[in-house]
C-alpha cells in the first residue's frame, strides 16, 4: 500500500515541477557563490602621481614626502569613488553650480586652444584709434578753495563771500593763505592734478561743473557745493588727450587680448548653437512684467 502511494507520488507532475525547481536553485546558488561581480577599476599611474606631486609643490613650495604622496593618492581615490557614485545616483543632474562650472571649463578649454598671436604695433595702433575715448586722458587742474559755512554766518554769507572776493583779487596772491581765511572745515584747502570726476566725488557734481571753466590765477565765486559756499582759484591746468601708444602699451595689449578672446568665444558659441534646434517659449503677456512662479 505504501509502495503504491509512493509510486503514485513519483508520477505526479507537481513532484516533477518541485524537483526541477530545487535543482535549478542549487545550480544558481553554486554558480553565484563562485563568481563575484567585478569591481570598478581605479588606476593611479605614474603620470597622475607626478601631477599630484606638482600640485603639492606649487602650493607648499617643496616636494611631498612619500607618506604625503601616498595620502594625496588616497585622497584622489576617495574623490574618484565619490564622484562615480554621485554620478551613478544622478547627483550631477540639474545642479546649477555644476552646470556653471562645466560651462567655465568649456570656455577655458576653448580659450587655451584659440589663444591669439601677440599683436603687432599696427594691430595695437588700429585698436587704439578705434577706441580713442577709452584711452583718452581727462583734463586735470589744481585749485585752492575758501569755505563759508551758511549755518555759522550771522550776516548774509553770499555778501561776505563777495566782499572777500573783491579784496583777494586786489592783493598779491602770494600773500593769501586760504587756510587762514573762511570757516573751519575738514575739506582740503588745495587739490592738485585732479579730474572733474574726482572733484565731483568730494564737492558734488554741480560744484565741479561750475569751476571747470573758471579763470586761472584769479579768485572767483562763490560756488555752491553740498557743504556750503566756496571761493576758488584755479592755479594750474593740464590738458588731457590721447597718449602715445608706447606709454600705455601694456594696457593696450591686455585690452586687445581680452577683445580677441571675447570675439573667439562668441564665434565658438555661435558654431555650437547652430548644431541645436532651440525653441524658447515666453508667455505672450510677460512683456515688462515679472513672471509669477507657479
Amino acid at each position: 500500500m505504501i509502495r503504491h502511494i509512493f509510486l503514485k507520488f513519483l508520477r505526479d507532475p507537481l513532484f516533477h515541477f518541485l524537483f526541477l525547481g530545487a535543482g535549478l536553485f542549487m545550480v544558481f546558488s553554486l554558480v553565484n557563490s563562485s563568481v563575484s561581480v567585478p569591481a570598478e577599476q581605479i588606476v593611479i599611474d605614474e603620470t597622475q602621481v607626478l601631477r599630484l606631486a606638482e600640485q603639492f609643490q606649487r602650493t607648499w613650495m617643496r616636494p611631498p614626502t612619500r607618506q604625503e604622496l601616498q595620502g594625496l593618492a588616497e585622497d584622489f581615490v576617495k574623490e574618484e569613488i565619490l564622484y562615480r557614485e554621485a554620478r551613478a545616483l544622478g547627483l550631477d543632474q540639474d545642479d546649477l553650480v555644476i552646470r556653471r562650472r562645466l560651462r567655465q571649463k568649456m570656455e577655458f578649454i576653448h580659450a587655451d586652444l584659440t589663444e591669439p598671436k601677440p599683436p603687432m604695433d599696427a594691430d595695437l595702433q588700429a585698436y587704439m584709434d578705434a577706441n580713442k575715448d577709452r584711452f583718452r586722458r581727462p583734463d586735470r587742474f589744481s585749485f585752492q578753495q575758501i569755505y563759508f559755512n551758511p549755518d555759522k554766518q550771522s550776516a548774509d554769507v553770499k555778501q561776505k563771500a563777495a566782499e572777500l572776493l573783491a579784496r583777494l583779487n586786489t592783493e598779491a596772491l602770494s600773500a593769501v593763505d586760504p587756510n587762514l581765511i573762511g570757516d573751519a572745515t575738514l575739506l582740503p584747502a588745495r587739490l592738485d592734478g585732479v579730474t572733474q570726476r574726482e572733484v565731483a566725488n568730494t564737492f558734488g557734481r554741480g560744484f565741479a561743473e561750475d569751476i571747470e571753466n573758471a579763470n586761472t590765477d584769479r579768485w572767483s565765486g562763490p560756488y555752491k557745493s553740498s557743504y556750503g559756499l566756496h571761493l576758488v582759484r584755479i592755479t594750474k591746468r593740464e590738458a588731457g588727450g590721447l597718449p602715445a601708444m608706447a606709454e600705455i602699451r601694456p594696457i593696450l595689449e591686455r585690452k586687445w587680448y581680452a577683445e580677441r578672446r571675447k570675439e573667439a568665444n562668441e564665434r565658438f558659441y555661435r558654431t555650437l548653437r547652430a548644431r541645436y534646434d532651440v525653441e524658447i517659449r515666453i508667455p505672450a503677456d510677460s512683456a515688462g512684467t515679472t513672471l509669477a512662479v507657479r
